[in-house]
């Protein structure tokens, strides 16, 4: 007994599939994209369906029906994977995304907590049709139909035509910046065959061009004749603490009567606190974090910083103080090889890294490693320990305990969260940093006991953002709209603090310039005395340059955006299609009181800037590879 499938499809497997990738297409569209699929969504994706679909039946003489089961599979693993990673990065991955699969045994929870059912649906056919293919009765006549040869003069010309039209929505569109728009504007599958194809790589800028006045100039500032506070913490240890997805807004939030973050609150109000700070991370996250204030370098184009340049010979912060005497160490609960971890520590020149296998044994763990209070006592005893040695120390200490999904152990609950908060995404981070707030709490404490806090400088910042819009449901989105008095949006997405204290040297001062990660390294080597002369770098120092600054965006934002004073710009395919996005908070849309604060000779400037770092990072020599 054989299925009755209609004559048509019957004999044109290529249109049969066709109509389900073209299905699957306007599934895909409808998630990636804020305005869905419309009617040209066709015109982009078919085409080059059809290209691989006409090769399937020029050369595939036997088995055919499986070939394509298989080639549907594989479009459709990737329109799943671009929708989960889209619905938590906000970003349209391509092959130098995707191929960090390694990395997601490791994340599991975090990519769970993005699934939603409904995703699943993109898998439904596949389903259906691999119970009619080993129901053998029924589907033997099915697959000879199926199977039935095409006309091969009427395969060239949809072929000659699809390539064509593929072309046509490729080559005008390679210009876009805003690489969810480029996405948009080729189709998805012609962006992704574009992405993984073409030679995208940059002529690098000749070595002797990349000087610091250069970027300086780029930027628009002059260096200090006369720094303020120069060498105002020199021989004091250095502290770096980097707070897992911290986002600024959780600093002096109270909700219903009970504060947060009571000792990041206490923290700023008694330190030098830049609430204007942003983050510059990349494809790596926290590690591009670790990567960014170490060397104060921007992230690459493409892939994690701790991949790309973990090979080069990088100047870097660790290595400045190792001239200046100091011992260097980083702590991480995580295992090293993580994101390529231990590569970076080397390249970076750290004496030594703390990882998994420091903290590991104790039953107080997390999603990645143990838990802040672990990582913090055993960190405060080993600082004991260094700072009882004549050279001073700096440390580099990474937080994890508030890691997306932030579902925490019940027994790390530290407050009581009103109902509307319960079962959402905004109640499980504000839980999550209440508890790294009061893990934070018990390490200041154990630093100002054992006498390492009175001898330090001690910076806080956070890696990256914590609330991804993408994966908001209407309830978060309420709860945030609650939080801030308007819409959230891009410019709260990547704000982060930055906190610099030590007795003695700091004083309560909110400073309102604007910054970034790239300017951690600067600032602090201004107050350790620690010249840059002939250190190239990309940031500036906060305390000597507090007028203006420009902050190149990428991968969280499209190519092409940057923070100054006033705005966030996010670009579109160019600058004259961009969005502006006042940075007090104001409508956007509201010509009259919010005009434009951001110019395309900004916009040039900044992406001036990512092709100097590209170029000088790329061009260091390679590291020495030591024979086992």
């Amino acid at each position: 007994m054989s299925v009755n499938v209609p004559r048509t499809l019957s004999k044109k497997s290529i249109l049969f599939f066709s109509i389900i990738m073209l299905a699957k297409s306007y599934f895909a569209w409808y998630y990636l994209f804020e305005d869905g699929p419309t009617w040209t969504t066709w015109l982009k994706e078919i085409p080059c369906i059809l290209v691989v679909f006409c090769l399937i039946e020029w050369f595939a003489t036997k088995r055919k029906i499986a070939i394509y089961m298989f080639v549907n599979l594989l479009i459709t693993i990737l329109f799943f994977s671009l929708i989960v990673y889209h619905n938590h990065f906000g970003i349209i991955a391509t092959s130098q995304v995707l191929d960090q699969v390694k990395q997601v045994g490791a994340v599991k929870k975090s990519i769970f907590s993005v699934l939603r059912p409904e995703y699943m649906l993109i898998f439904l056919d596949i389903v259906i049709l691999s119970l009619i293919m080993f129901s053998r009765n029924k589907a033997q006549g099915w697959k000879r139909a199926m199977s039935r040869p095409s006309n091969r003069k009427l395969l060239g010309t949809v072929f000659c035509v699809s390539i064509v039209i593929c072309t046509v929505n490729i080559f005008p569109n390679r210009a876009s910046m805003n690489e969810t728009i480029k996405a948009e504007q080729m189709g998805i599958l012609n962006y992704e065959a574009y992405s993984l194809l073409a030679d995208q790589e940059e002529e690098p800028v000749e070595p002797s061009e990349i000087t610091q006045s250069a970027i300086n100039d780029l930027k628009g500032i002059q260096p200090a004749v006369q720094p303020v506070m120069l060498g105002a913490a020199k021989g004091k240890n250095l502290i770096l603490l980097q707070m897992e997805s911290f986002q600024n807004f959780l600093i002096h939030l109270s909700i219903d009567g009970q504060e947060i973050t009571p000792n990041m609150n206490r923290l700023a109000d008694s330190s030098f606190y830049f609430p204007h700070f942003y983050q510059q991370v990349g494809q790596g996250n926290t590690s591009d974090a670790e990567f960014i204030v170490n060397t104060s370098f921007y992230v690459p184009q493409d892939g994690a910083a701790t991949q790309m340049y973990a090979p080069k010979e990088l100047p870097s912060l660790p290595k400045l103080l190792q001239q200046q005497g100091y011992d260097t160490a980083t702590f991480h609960t995580n295992n090293v090889e993580f994101w390529n971890r231990g590569e970076l520590y080397t390249a970076l020149g750290f004496d030594r890294y703390y990882d998994k296998a420091n903290f590991f044994g104790e039953e107080d763990t997390f999603f990645y490693g143990s838990s802040d209070e672990v990582l913090y006592h055993k960190t405060a005893a080993e600082l004991a320990r260094l700072d009882q040695s004549e050279q001073p120390f700096y440390s580099h200490v990474i937080s994890m305990s508030a890691h997306n999904p932030f579902t925490i152990p019940e027994n790390k609950y530290k407050m009581t969260l009103p109902e509307r908060y319960e079962g959402t995404l905004v109640g499980d981070y504000i839980r999550a940093q209440n508890y790294a707030d009061y893990a934070l709490g018990l390490f200041i404490d154990e630093l100002k006991a054992n006498g390492v806090w009175d001898n330090s400088l001690i910076v806080l910042y956070g890696d990256h953002r914590g609330l991804p819009i993408f994966s908001l449901e209407e309830g978060d989105t309420s709860l945030l709209e609650e939080i801030f008095g308007h819409e959230y949006s891009e410019r709260e997405l990547i704000n982060i603090p930055l906190i610099i204290s030590s007795p003695g040297v700091t004083t309560s001062s909110i400073k309102e310039q604007t910054g970034g990660q790239v300017d951690i390294m600067p600032t602090l080597c201004n107050l350790l005395g620690v010249s840059l002369e002939n250190h190239i770098h990309f940031g500036q120092d906060l305390l000597n340059h507090p007028v203006s600054n420009l902050l190149p965006q990428r991968y969280y934002l499209p190519t092409g955006s940057f923070v100054n004073n006033d705005e966030l710009f996010l670009s579109g395919s160019g600058f004259a299609d961009g969005q502006h996005l006042p940075l007090n908070g104001e409508d956007a849309d509201d010509p009259l009181n919010n005009p434009v604060k951001s110019t395309e000779d900004e916009f040039n400037r900044a992406l001036e800037l990512l092709q100097l770092s590209d170029s000088y990072v790329t061009q260091l020599p390679d590291r020495a590879v030591e024979e086992e």
